[in-house]
């Protein structure tokens, strides 16, 4: 287990913290990036997600580290590849499948406003990722209650 708030995680933490949050911190990023415009709402709606999802053990350093890396394979490899990368890395994992849905609906969410391709997005990942139509409702109306009751 890495130690919290480790003010230098060793390589290998770093290494276990990428591998199991890495793939959650992209499809965040994918959905945040999809219509072109990262809001600073998104950024701390992933930030927050990050933080509480590993129990406060990725800081604001770690998870800039995420984001960058999420960034950059984006650039490099394209947005669709990434996805569908991203979808694989994912899919076998029922829960952390829907949990990662879920994060990416929330940052869809995050700046009050779905756009065309935002929707586009969390449709391939829900498909991708095994989550049928019904389900993916019932988890984006879970999504909106929460976020509306955290205005």
């Amino acid at each position: 287990m890495v130690a919290v708030g480790a003010a230098n995680p060793s390589a290998d933490d770093l290494a276990t913290l990428e591998s199991e949050y890495g793939p959650l911190c992209e499809a965040m990023y994918l959905m945040m990036s999809a219509d072109g415009d990262v809001a600073r709402e998104e950024l701390e709606v992933l930030s927050g997600a990050l933080r509480n999802l590993s129990g406060g053990v990725l800081d604001g350093d770690l998870i800039e580290r995420l984001l960058e890396r999420a960034k950059s394979n984006a650039d490099e490899q394209g947005r669709d590849s990434r996805l569908r990368q991203v979808i694989a890395d994912l899919a076998s994992d029922k829960a952390r499948a829907e949990v990662a849905f879920v994060l990416a609906a929330a940052i869809a969410f995050a700046d009050d406003t779905i756009a065309d391709e935002e929707n586009d997005t969390l449709d391939t990942i829900a498909e991708g990722l095994g989550i049928d139509e019904s389900r993916a409702d019932e988890l984006l109306d879970a999504v909106e209650k929460d976020m509306s009751a955290g205005s």
